[in-house]
C-alpha cells in the first residue's frame, strides 16, 4: 500500500511539475522567446526522466513489501494450522479417555444392578423368613404382635409407676423423721395465717343437733358420712366436744350455706347415709341457687331499680355472701343505692341514675374470688358486658378514685359509699386476698389430668384433691400427691405448710327393680 500511494505521489508531482513548467515557459516565452522554450523543453524532459525512475523505484518498493508481507502471512497460516493439529490430536485424546470412562461407568453400572437384584432377592427371602418366625411366635404366645408390644408397654409402664411409687414413699417417710425431730426449732409453722381471727368470725357456720348421738351417726361407719358431706360440698365439718353443734369451717361462704342447709336437712330427716347425703347436698345446691336469685330480686324491688339483666339480678344476689367493710355486701349496696337515691334527690339530679348506680357500684365483688382484678375493674367490665348507661359504667369505676370523677353521679356515689362504710377499707382487703390465695390453690390442685375435684380446707392448710378412679390408681396417688405439692411449692407462697390429701373413691350403682 505504501508504494503505491509513493507512485501516486510521483505521478501527482510530475503533473504538477508540467504544469509549472507550461506556465514558465509560456512567461519565459513572453519574455524570451528564443532561449526560454530550450530551456523549459529541458526542464521538463528532466522532470520527465525524474517521475519515471521514481515511478520505477517506488514499484519495486511496492514489490518488494508485497512480497515481505505475504512471507509474514504464510509463516502465520503455517503456524495457524500447526496449533489446529495440536488442538485436533488433544481432542481425539480427550475422546479417547471420555469413551473409555464411559465404558467402565456402564460396566459398574451394570454390576450395580445385578448386586440390587440379588439384595432385593435376598431381602424378600428375609422378609418371608421374619413373617414366618412372627407368625410362629404369635401362634405360640396367642398373641398378635402388636397386642404384645402394647403388653409389655403396659407392665413396663405399671412397673415404672410402682417402683417410682414406692421410692417416693421411702423418701417421704425419711423426711418426715427427719422434719419431726426439727419441727419445734421451725417457728413458721407456728404462723399458719396473718388473718386467722378474723377469718374464724366469717368462715364458719353452726349447725344445731338435738344430741351428741347425733354426731356419731355423722361421722358414720369409719367416717363415710362425714367424707361424703366434706368431699361433695369441700367443706370441713369440725366435730368435737361441744355439746350440741357441729362447725361448718370453709371459705366459699357459698360451699358453706350448702353443706349448713344440707345437714340440717340430714339431721331433720335422720337418715344419714352416703346416697341419702349426695340427695341433700342436690337439694341443699337448689335451694341456695334460689335464694341466690330471690335475694337479687328483693335487692332489685326495695331500691326500685328497674330494667336490670338478669344476670346481673343473679350477681346481686351472690353478694348476700359476701362481706363488705365488715357487713353484708348486698346490704350495703342497697345502703349505697338508698342513699344515693336521696342525695340525687336533694341535689336535683337523676335520681334513677343514682339509685342504679348505687345498687351496681360494687357489683365485682360477686365475682372477685373466682376472677383476678380489682373488684372495680371486675364491676366495670361486668357492667359493660350488660350493656350498661357510660355514667353508671363510669360511677362505677370513679368510687374509689381508681378514675378521676367527673359527674356529678361520680360524687353522689363517692359520697353515698362513704356514708354507707366510712372507715378504710382494709379488713375486706385481706379477706379477698385470703379467698384469692385459697382459690388459687384449689386451682393449681385442679390442672392435674385426672384430678374431678378440689377443694381447700382448713383456712388454707390443707388442700383435698378427688381423683377419678378409672384414670388414677393407687401407685399414681403417691405420685400425684407429690408433683401437686411440689407446683404449690413453685408457684404459691404461703406460711407454714400445706397438706395435700388425694382421695379415690371407687363406686359401682345398680338398681332392683
Amino acid at each position: 500500500m505504501d508504494a503505491l500511494s509513493l507512485i501516486i505521489g510521483l505521478v501527482g508531482g510530475l503533473a504538477v511539475g508540467c504544469g509549472a513548467g507550461f506556465i514558465i515557459r509560456k512567461t519565459v516565452a513572453e519574455k524570451k522567446t528564443g532561449s526560454a522554450e530550450e530551456q523549459a523543453k529541458k526542464i521538463l524532459e528532466d522532470a520527465i526522466k525524474n517521475a519515471e525512475t521514481t515511478k520505477k523505484e517506488a514499484i519495486f518498493a511496492a514489490k518488494d513489501e508485497i512480497f515481505q508481507m505475504k512471507k509474514e502471512a504464510d509463516f502465520d497460516v503455517k503456524e495457524r494450522r500447526k496449533e489446529v493439529s495440536r488442538q485436533e490430536r488433544r481432542i481425539a485424546q480427550k475422546e479417547e479417555a471420555l469413551d473409555a470412562k464411559i465404558e467402565g461407568l456402564e460396566k459398574k453400572e451394570a454390576l450395580i444392578q445385578e448386586k440390587r437384584a440379588e439384595i432385593d432377592s435376598l431381602k424378600e427371602k428375609t422378609d418371608a423368613t421374619l413373617q414366618a418366625q412372627i407368625a410362629t411366635l404369635e401362634r405360640i404366645a396367642g398373641l398378635t404382635s402388636e397386642e404384645a408390644k402394647a403388653d409389655l408397654v403396659a407392665r413396663l409402664d405399671t412397673e415404672m409407676q410402682h417402683e417410682t411409687a414406692m421410692k417416693i414413699a421411702e423418701y417421704e417417710e425419711k423426711f418426715k423423721e427427719e422434719a419431726d425431730s426439727r419441727a419445734k426449732d421451725i417457728l413458721s409453722l407456728a404462723i399458719q395465717r396473718c388473718a386467722a381471727d378474723h377469718v374464724s368470725e366469717i368462715a364458719i357456720s353452726v349447725v344445731q343437733i338435738p344430741s351428741d348421738e347425733m354426731k356419731g351417726r355423722i361421722i358414720g361407719r369409719e367416717g363415710r358420712n362425714i367424707r361424703t358431706i366434706e368431699n361433695l360440698t369441700g367443706v370441713e365439718l369440725i366435730i368435737d366436744d361441744t355439746p350440741d353443734v357441729i362447725t361448718v369451717s370453709g371459705f366459699d361462704p357459698v360451699r358453706r350455706e350448702i353443706a349448713r342447709i344440707a345437714l340440717e336437712k340430714l339431721v331433720s330427716d335422720g337418715r344419714i347415709h352416703p346416697a341419702r347425703i349426695e340427695e341433700m347436698v342436690e337439694k341443699a345446691r337448689r335451694e341456695v341457687e334460689n335464694s341466690i336469685k330471690q335475694a337479687g330480686e328483693r335487692a332489685v324491688f326495695e331500691t326500685n331499680v328497674h330494667g336490670l339483666h338478669p344476670e346481673l339480678i343473679k350477681l346481686l344476689g351472690r353478694m348476700k355472701y359476701r362481706t363488705s367493710y365488715g357487713q353484708n355486701a348486698l346490704r350495703h349496696s342497697i345502703e349505697v343505692s338508698m342513699l344515693a337515691g336521696v342525695i340525687a334527690d336533694e341535689l336535683g339530679a337523676d335520681v334513677a341514675a343514682a339509685r342504679r348506680a348505687g345498687l351496681l357500684h360494687d357489683i365485682g365483688k360477686s365475682v372477685t374470688a373466682e376472677a383476678e382484678g380489682s373488684h372495680i375493674q371486675l364491676g366495670v367490665d361486668i357492667a359493660k358486658k350488660y350493656r350498661e348507661h357510660k355514667d353508671i359504667i363510669h360511677a362505677i369505676e370513679a368510687h374509689h378514685n381508681d378514675v378521676d370523677p367527673v359527674t356529678i353521679l361520680d360524687f353522689i356515689i363517692q359520697a353515698a359509699d362513704a356514708l354507707s362504710a366510712a372507715r378504710p377499707g382494709a379488713r375486706r382487703e385481706d379477706v379477698e386476698n385470703y379467698i384469692k390465695r385459697l382459690q388459687k390453690l384449689e386451682e393449681v390442685a385442679a390442672d392435674f389430668e385426672g384430678v374431678e375435684k378440689t377443694f381447700a380446707i382448713q383456712a388454707g392448710r390443707e388442700v383435698r384433691i378427688m381423683v377419678k378412679p378409672e384414670l388414677i390408681d393407687d401407685d399414681k396417688m403417691k405420685i400425684l400427691a407429690r408433683d401437686i405439692a411440689k407446683k404449690i411449692e413453685s408457684e404459691l407462697d404461703y406460711p407454714g405448710q400445706i397438706k395435700v390429701s388425694v382421695i379415690r373413691e371407687s363406686r359401682t350403682v345398680d338398681y332392683a327393680k
